[in-house]
């Protein structure tokens, strides 16, 4: 999620408030609930193409939305929020939730509402998805009523959502979906604990899957150089079956085949690395997890088309003439565009 970010904005103390009430004033009311040299707040802003997602961390204060700021209309957003540390309790008219730590909350911006963290001794801290509401109304039943909607750190949805909040602040992992996809698949999931449409209802499964799926994929690309990605190991770690966890694989050729592919395409970054340069293969290969580097050396030809050492080799004239190797997808293109030029 992290290809443009707007604003890091620390703050601490009457100074940082008044420039926080500066920036909010068409939104909302600014009220310290500590004394104003006491008050801080850090706020990290982030977007996408269909979202924005905003990291807070502060001490207790009230954000008040009066009818008037609604009127202005510089905010007509949904918001899904994750609180992460301390508390936060929402209102709208007759509506009220109380969120903890994991707990995920649907809140309508266009509406009168007031929002107080309270962190005690510590900072509360939450994660903001912020919804277009053109992107999320049609996904509800009755989006006019679809505020103060929670979903509490146990349910499932719940605890699948938060996993994907962090992710969104980091680089992307290859093949674990893009971000754009993925704040799709939680504004799905959201809207049908909320009261969706029939289609929202019946895709949910389908939602369901794409982040489970992402999830599992960022897991196992922070695990290719190790033995903790058995089937065994991973149906364990994120508490579903054998047989699900094969079909969210099967259009990937099936959960081995997805694992060799990631190692084989790890092995090939590190191999144009100037810092890899001096590697044994033999060390490469059993890193991969391959029963030897005659087997790693005929399964990455097989894929990319030349042995290991070939691509070495070409690295190394690439830093000899130029002073670096091209990018990894510019590497790929020139060994594709080689292939299909030969007799």
């Amino acid at each position: 999620m992290n290809e443009n970010m707007l604003a890091d904005t620390p703050g601490r103390g009457a100074f940082a408030l008044a420039q926080l009430r500066a920036m909010t004033a068409d939104i909302c009311d600014v009220i310290p609930l500590t004394a104003d040299d006491d008050f801080h707040v850090t706020s990290l802003t982030m977007m996408t193409r269909n979202a924005l997602l905003v990291d807070t961390r502060s001490t207790d204060l009230e954000y008040d939305r009066t009818p008037a700021h609604v009127a202005r209309g510089a905010m007509d957003h949904f918001q899904i929020t994750l609180c992460v540390k301390g508390e936060m309790r929402f209102s709208s008219g007759p509506r009220g939730v109380t969120l903890g730590p994991g707990d995920i909350c649907l809140l309508d911006m266009a509406q009168p509402n007031r929002t107080v963290f309270r962190g005690g001794a510590d900072r509360t801290h939450v994660i903001a998805i912020i919804l277009q509401r053109a992107m999320l109304a049609p996904r509800l039943a009755h989006p006019d009523s679809a505020t103060a909607i929670l979903l509490p750190s146990d349910h499932p949805h719940a605890r699948l959502l938060a996993n994907h909040f962090a992710a969104l602040e980091l680089p992307p992992e290859p093949e674990a979906g893009n971000a754009e996809t993925t704040v799709e698949a939680i504004a799905d999931l959201m809207a049908a604990a909320a009261g969706g449409t029939a289609d929202i209802v019946a895709g949910v499964e389908r939602a369901e899957r794409h982040l489970y799926l992402a999830m599992i994929k960022r897991h196992i690309a922070h695990g290719l150089d190790t033995d903790a990605l058995s089937t065994a190991e991973l149906c364990r770690h994120f508490q579903i079956s054998r047989a699900t966890l094969y079909r969210l694989f099967e259009a990937d050729g099936g959960l081995a085949h997805y694992i060799r592919e990631q190692r084989l395409n790890l092995a090939f970054r590190q191999l144009i690395s100037p810092s890899a340069q001096d590697g044994r293969l033999i060390d490469l290969a059993i890193g991969m997890r391959f029963s030897s580097d005659s087997t790693f050396i005929r399964a990455f030809r097989r894929k990319f088309g030349l042995t290991p050492g070939e691509l070495r080799e070409q690295a190394d004239q690439w830093l000899r003439e130029t002073g670096a190797v091209p990018a990894i997808d510019t590497v790929l293109h020139q060994l594709a565009r080689r292939r299909t030029s030969r007799p």
